[in-house]
């Protein structure tokens, strides 16, 4: 009658590391180090660091004073400039977090179920659910990640707004710490649901109540 405490452990890892990927997933989105530009002196602008997230752009220069002037935007919808990949990547990473939202939510009601020793359609639609919106979550952030990674390889410039001075394309760029973050939410979330998934069946079996013989 009672599950088997393995099968219990096994949600309760896949509901913790998938909270963890989406708590991962929402702080990435706000973090502004998805490209580093390093910038020279030009006739645009002075040299510096330059921030490209996937809501906004921070500049840092190097002042002569050995001090360092901070200037970050907010990109709007009249920036038709700014690359379809973020605006894309925009929306992927909203769809992530929603995802990883309701997959939290169906997590939930599955270990209450498996807690309370639910039926066996009820003990496996949840978890089942869970699998899917955790896969669908880490897909969405990992394609953000894969993106931003060709676009940095490829060296591909972006034209922000004249007022920022800053050049089509840096000396040099390379991968920012807020895409480390987005793999490991996109690793965590994608393992939660293969947990998910693979753990259903098992648990559906070890549900059943057992009927004696007379």
């Amino acid at each position: 009658m009672a599950l088997p405490q393995s099968a219990n452990s096994c949600q309760s890892a896949g509901f913790a590391l998938a909270t963890l990927g989406w708590i991962l997933t929402i702080t990435s989105m706000g973090l502004v180090e998805w490209r580093v530009w390093h910038i020279g002196n030009t006739s645009l602008s002075h040299s510096g660091v330059v921030c490209v997230g996937m809501w906004k752009v921070c500049i840092y220069h190097h002042a002569s004073n050995a001090n360092q002037s901070t200037l970050c935007y907010h990109y709007t919808q009249e920036d038709t400039d700014i690359p379809l990949d973020i605006r894309i990547c925009q929306n992927l990473l909203l769809v992530a977090s929603i995802l990883g939202l309701m997959g939290r939510v169906s997590t939930i009601f599955a270990l209450k179920n498996v807690c309370v020793g639910s039926v066996q359609r009820n003990a496996t639609f949840g978890p089942l659910v869970s699998g899917i919106l955790d896969i669908a979550a880490g897909l969405c952030v990992l394609i953000p990640v894969i993106w931003n990674y060709h676009s940095v390889m490829n060296e591909e410039g972006i034209a922000f707004p004249p007022f920022l001075s800053l050049p089509f394309k840096p000396n040099t760029q390379e991968l920012g710490s807020a895409v480390l973050v987005a793999s490991l939410s996109a690793i965590m979330m994608l393992s939660s649901g293969l947990i998910f998934l693979f753990y259903r069946c098992p648990m559906a079996r070890q549900v059943q109540p057992q009927t004696s013989e007379m």
